[in-house]
């Protein structure tokens, strides 16, 4: 048989509370079949890392700080927003990467990442035939988004969730103790550009037991104006304050964003951020609300602390998923959750082609959002209740997260021939 190869690990695009758990789960799975996979290289910011042969040797680090990633968020080596061409626009990039391969006998590529770095883990897939070189790619799935086909939810997205629902009600506690000479209407903007999950999050601030008004505003639902203003303005006069909770992604009926910035991000993407006020400020000069807005941003996908238990389970099988299937012959393929049961909530793991993977996008279902257009469904809170559940809280010291920051030492490079960007 020969002696075993190494594997190639790089997270990728906006990193997440649970992220760096999925790379807990394929580096101590790496660990425990060491005469299968000789060792794990990480790259240094994204697929950037393999590119320019910035590895990560993940070896030189204790079993105790790889451990301590499962309650560590963001992205520990780095991460990118980086689209590989394909292979006709660009061959010098997957020659690059069969280079640096071949020079660190890596056999196994593990991408952690949502749809673009399920497209640039399909491509990568495709060297074997292309190029004629050997690699069994795998790709990680990672949103906050929620947005990945076929999986039943994505890692990263149970914990923003759960971040969102909890902030709504809590900053509803405080609007409703002002509200009768101050605030009246508090507006939290979400991240989410074509999907409303993490909005639809925010309605799981009111329940039986915490009725509170909460309008959502959805990238599904075209913006209308004039129904926006009656809904909120039903609200205020019914309870005497409201919640906003608006999806970056809201857009006007001809397709332009509510938060549109016009500058564009390394994919193309328009860039977003801004949807808060703009609707605070509608509000405002229709009725005269006195109000506050805030934007989750970076907040929500980073607050680890408030982690789903769930999230984080399911980040790590995930990331060992991907290393069993490696070893198990797979190529081009995402491991995925299958939701099995409702009540009790059940799930367990199955696995999707990459070709039925990247570049497609999974939108809220109709059935999930409500007649009005404003507010989640019955079914949409049963899909959403279990993947925000349990508690899943970091050590502390001294009163905060002890997170772990890895030594991340560099693997020494054995290409003469230098790659830019």
């Amino acid at each position: 048989m020969g002696n075993p190869k190494n594997a190639f690990y790089a997270q990728s695009g906006g990193v997440t509370a649970v992220i760096n758990a999925s790379a807990c789960g394929v580096i101590q799975t790496v660990r425990q079949n060491t005469d299968k996979i000789a060792n794990l290289y990480a790259g240094a910011n994204g697929i950037i890392g393999a590119l320019t042969e910035d590895l990560i040797d993940t070896s030189q680090e204790s079993d105790a700080d790889i451990a301590a990633l499962r309650h560590t968020p963001s992205g520990a080596f780095g991460s990118c927003r980086y689209k590989l061409k394909g292979l006709e626009d660009n061959r010098a990039e997957y020659e690059r990467l069969i280079e640096v391969f071949k020079a660190h006998d890596i056999a196994y590529f593990f991408y952690n990442g949502g749809g673009d770095s399920a497209d640039t883990c399909h491509k990568v897939s495709q060297i074997s035939q292309s190029l004629d070189y050997p690699i069994q790619a795998i790709h990680i799935p990672k949103t906050v988004d929620n947005d990945l086909p076929i999986t039943d939810n994505c890692p990263g997205f149970g914990s923003v969730a759960k971040y969102i629902a909890v902030s709504t009600r809590e900053a509803s506690f405080d609007v409703r103790s002002m509200a009768r000479t101050s605030t009246k209407v508090f507006v939290i903007e979400v991240m989410g550009r074509n999907a409303g999950w993490i909005a639809a999050a925010g309605g799981l601030a009111s329940d039986q037991d915490n009725d509170i008004p909460v309008v959502i505003l959805f990238p599904e639902v075209e913006f209308d104006e004039q129904s926006f203003l009656a809904k909120v303005k039903e609200k205020v006069e019914s309870y005497g304050y409201c919640s906003v909770v608006v999806s970056e992604g809201a857009h006007w009926p001809d397709g332009k964003f509510l938060a549109e910035q016009g500058t564009r991000d390394a994919f193309g993407h328009a860039q977003l951020g801004g949807a808060a006020p703009v609707v605070a400020n509608m509000i405002k000069d229709a009725f005269g609300y006195k109000f506050h807005w805030a934007v989750a941003d970076y907040l929500q996908r980073a607050a680890r602390h408030v982690a789903s238990a769930t999230d984080v389970e399911q980040a790590y099988a995930l990331g060992k998923a991907a290393v069993d299937f490696a070893l198990a012959g797979e190529n081009a393929i995402m491991p995925t959750v299958v939701r099995t049961s409702e009540v009790p909530y059940a799930w367990e793991i199955g696995k999707a082609s990459l070709a039925d993977v990247a570049n497609v996008e999974k939108f809220m279902p109709a059935e999930y959002i409500s007649n009005d257009g404003f507010g989640i469904t019955d079914a949409c809170r049963q899909y959403l209740l279990p993947l925000i559940e349990g508690e899943d809280y970091p050590p502390y010291k001294n009163g905060l997260p002890d997170y772990v920051v890895l030594k991340n030492i560099a693997l020494e490079k054995r290409l003469k021939k230098k790659f830019a960007l």
